[in-house]
């Protein structure tokens, strides 16, 4: 069974030459059939030189050059693309996801699920900025996305190709792969896998990224359950707003006819009445842009990233012509 690495890469010049040598003793000790896809998502420091010579030098790895930087997303969607193994595996370039736990997740793998995902039970971050609003997302992904898993956020996961296949991402939703899996009819399950803290670089994560992830996790709800019959959404919302603005004038006026006054002491209220509604205005706004966005890029072909090299065994590959796969086009583009 081949098994593919992917590996996105962003100002990790300090840890790249130790997870290569993790990843080389894992796949030699245990005799796995694997390639390693290396990209570089518009690094400013010396990632792009250490991935390129690791690729040139080796047959196993495989190195994605971007133009820019296009975020995770993108790179992971990159890897998966250029990926040729039956089961992908994605896994951060900081050092913290352990590839000592690879062969763990392909023996749960072996068991019949289509999606192993890792739990960082002992996770080694941040208590506040960190760990409680990622607690926090995970339990409302989980509530909301149906897949009852503990850790969404983290990146070292096992999947199918075959299930790959029938996932298109965008945007920052490659944490929600699981989710989609599920809809897919995918067999989803969680191990427990060793974390470590960071020792080198910064980190690229934030507590504001949990306020994303929120936005994020309504489109994914929207797309799944409402994506045919969006009326049902934003019918019933409209009802029940017309039905409230109903009932209040309907105090209002029976106010009036009571005591002759009419209750303007209650402007407060109605700025919040308002002020709520204009909100509420705004997220629907909001989602129906994401499907017209999500339309767009399946229809037009419209590419998520561009890659500006490809680096392969001995030499460097000429880059190639562009590639459409769905809402996820890739171009390649000369330097």
């Amino acid at each position: 069974m081949k098994v593919s690495l992917v590996v996105p890469c962003y100002n990790e010049e300090d840890n790249l030459d130790r997870l290569f040598q993790e990843i080389d003793a894992v796949l030699d000790q245990h005799q796995i059939d694997g390639e390693v896809v290396l990209v570089d998502d518009g690094s400013s420091d010396k990632t792009r030189d250490i991935i390129s010579a690791k690729a040139a030098a080796d047959n196993r790895y495989k190195a994605l050059i971007f133009r820019r930087n296009y975020g995770q997303t993108a790179a992971m969607v990159a890897g998966i693309d250029h990926a040729i193994g039956e089961v992908i595996i994605p896994l951060d370039a900081d050092l913290q996801n352990d590839p000592a736990d690879i062969p763990m997740l392909l023996e749960k793998l072996d068991e019949g699920y289509d999606v192993v995902s890792g739990w960082r039970k002992n996770r080694q971050d941040k208590a506040i900025s960190r760990k409680l609003p990622s607690m926090l997302a995970n339990r409302l992904i989980s509530k909301v996305g149906g897949v009852h898993i503990h850790d969404y956020g983290c990146t070292l996961k096992a999947y199918r190709k075959r299930v790959m296949d029938h996932v298109h991402l965008y945007g920052e939703m490659h944490r929600f792969i699981p989710i989609y899996a599920h809809w897919a009819g995918g067999k989803v399950t969680e191990v427990v896998v060793n974390h470590r803290p960071r020792i080198a670089g910064e980190s690229k994560y934030g507590i504001g990224r949990t306020f994303k992830v929120i936005l994020d996790l309504l489109t994914v709800k929207l797309l799944g359950t409402y994506a045919t019959k969006p009326i049902y959404f934003f019918g019933g919302f409209g009802f029940l707003l017309c039905a409230g603005g109903g009932l209040v004038a309907s105090i209002a006026v029976i106010e009036k006819l009571v005591s002759n006054t009419f209750p303007h002491r209650f402007s407060m209220l109605l700025l919040a009445v308002f002020m709520g509604l204009l909100g509420m205005q705004s997220i629907m706004l909001g989602l129906l842009a994401e499907l017209q966005v999500r339309t767009y890029h399946e229809t037009q072909n419209k590419p998520i990233y561009l890659i500006e090299e490809t680096i392969s065994g001995a030499q460097a590959q000429a880059p190639l012509h562009q590639e459409a796969k769905g809402s996820e086009a890739c171009a390649e583009l000369p330097a």
